[in-house]
């Protein structure tokens, strides 16, 4: 049958295809508009499973919170090389999804694949057609989700990074949450507080801090006073509240900067996603 060039424009707008995937699509799905999509689909599953051992350590993360703070989420499209990545419509997929997620707000990377799409297909579906558009392996490798009083969002480095920082008080605290998700994203605390750290961490930190004092011939009743001064060391750099404030000039914590904004502010908890991590 005639496939016209209008059939094209509407199956390349609604898959994102190339305009002669998408021509090739409907001639052999006779002109039919979904089962053209759903041929592009299985060619992006076919594509999908050879690619599946492929490394997808490209692509772009996005943070976005609801317009009245209380809600964020943090959302990683990967892909395998940076040329992708940069592209304007890949960016634009993965801020589709992210904003899916925000409305519905999911509590796991696997709800959030389940949800609708367009209306007609999943977000997990639609990335596996975006496989056979794009030629390479795509994937959402990652999400999270935030919700407290205030959420502040942050996108490092050309979409590379994403933080979202929850804060103890309502208000405008959109500088504040900015420079504590900066500090975030340089210098990656493992936890809140020294309390969000796991005790098997703690209790491996403590062994390792006795048997450097060990080696160093210090006597065995001061080992653990010793190992425990050293904890107290890890939980300065590794804890957000603890670490120095990166911004400071003079050694300030990133908890005592907070109570100079407001003596009741503190983080509530933190999201960090990068690429590949």
């Amino acid at each position: 049958m005639n496939i016209t060039a209008k059939d094209v424009a509407l199956l390349r707008r609604e898959t994102g295809a190339g305009m002669m995937d998408c021509k090739k699509a409907l001639v052999e799905a006779n002109g039919d508009l979904e089962l053209a999509k759903d041929n592009l689909r299985k060619t992006g599953q076919k594509l999908s499973a050879k690619r599946a051992d492929r490394d997808a350590n490209e692509g772009v993360v996005i943070a976005l919170t609801t317009s009245d703070n209380k809600k964020g989420v943090v959302v990683n499209l990967s892909c395998e090389t940076d040329f992708v990545a940069k592209n304007e419509d890949f960016v634009n997929f993965a801020k589709s999804i992210a904003n899916i997620a925000l409305e519905k707000f999911p509590t796991s990377k696997d709800e959030l694949l389940a949800l609708t799409y367009d209306g007609s297909i999943s977000i997990g579906d639609k990335v596996t057609e975006q496989v056979g558009v794009i030629g390479e392996k795509v994937e959402v490798s990652k999400y999270d989700n935030l919700e407290a009083p205030s959420v502040v969002p942050y996108i490092h480095a050309g979409y590379r990074r994403g933080v979202l920082i929850g804060l103890s008080q309502e208000g405008d605290f959109s500088e504040v949450g900015r420079n504590v998700a900066m500090q975030v994203a340089a210098m990656n605390p493992i936890a809140v507080d020294k309390d969000g750290v796991d005790a098997s961490l703690v209790e491996k930190e403590i062994e390792i801090g006795m048997e450097q004092a060990r080696q160093e011939g210090k006597p065995d009743n001061l080992l653990e006073r010793i190992a425990q001064g050293k904890l107290g060391k890890f939980y300065k750099e590794n804890t957000l509240l603890n670490q120095e404030y990166v911004k400071a000039t003079n050694k300030e914590t990133v908890g005592a900067y907070l109570k100079s904004v407001d003596k009741d502010l503190t983080v509530t908890d933190f999201k960090h996603m990068g690429l590949g991590s």
